[in-house]
């Protein structure tokens, strides 16, 4: 079984994705850290965030994995693990841009998608899951809230990380990137077709783990019946 978890930036799907996986003893696919991977080795590299061909070479180069026999499982760039590294802000930022780059999204995509066939019950979360990457998935939620309680949200993570941090540059630059995510050519973020649409604004990460949950489980129970 396969649950897609979509959404905007801020949504808590990272956190709600790991804590639905554990409690279904799934394994948990963090997609946004791929590409956080990719933009720490381009700001490593010092290459200009604008120029796409040079962040495609850049991708082309750095070799991802996971290391499944730890949960959640530990992402390696190029054998480093670097985990700790990908929810700074910088990188965050700089993966915006990677994003956006065709080349590097359709390398990521396969990758993911070689990832779902090899894991027998999988939760995976991003911004394409349901519509790009596993358009067939057997449960898709999508996770969205207000712009301003995204900001917040993302100020306290980031404050209680040590870092100074301005809310409406923190808003502003989450009402951009939703813009990009939207509009950009290849896997825009959009709601899944089948997907559940869960507003968090008001909720609790215990209360959008339990709704989903719920469904995974009548989920599996309705393909049981029906087999």
């Amino acid at each position: 079984m396969i649950i897609t978890i979509d959404g905007p930036a801020g949504t808590g799907k990272s956190t709600v994705a790991l804590a639905v996986a554990e409690r279904l003893s799934f394994d948990f696919l963090d997609t946004g850290a791929m590409y956080r991977a990719i933009a720490l080795a381009a700001l490593r590299r010092e290459v200009s965030l604008e120029d796409a061909r040079e962040l495609a070479f850049v991708a082309r180069l750095a070799r991802l994995e996971f290391d499944w026999s730890i949960h959640p499982p530990r992402l390696l760039l190029n054998g480093e693990a670097v985990g700790h590294l990908l929810r700074a802000g910088d990188c965050t930022r700089a993966a915006s841009y990677v994003a956006v780059v065709p080349a590097i999204r359709e390398m990521l995509v396969a990758q993911q998608q070689k990832i779902g066939s090899e894991r027998a019950n999988l939760v995976t979360e991003g911004r394409d899951q349901g519509t790009v990457v596993f358009p067939n998935a057997e449960l898709k939620i999508y996770l969205d809230a207000a712009p301003q309680e995204r900001a917040h949200r993302r100020v306290a993570q980031l404050r209680a990380r040590g870092e100074i941090v301005d809310y409406t540059e923190i808003l502003n630059g989450i009402v951009a990137r939703d813009r990009r995510d939207a509009t950009r050519s290849v896997g825009p973020l959009a709601v899944p077709k089948d997907a559940e649409i869960i507003d968090t604004t008001e909720m609790n990460e215990p209360q959008v783990v339990d709704r989903i949950v719920a469904k995974a489980e009548a989920t599996r129970v309705m393909a049981g019946s029906s087999s």
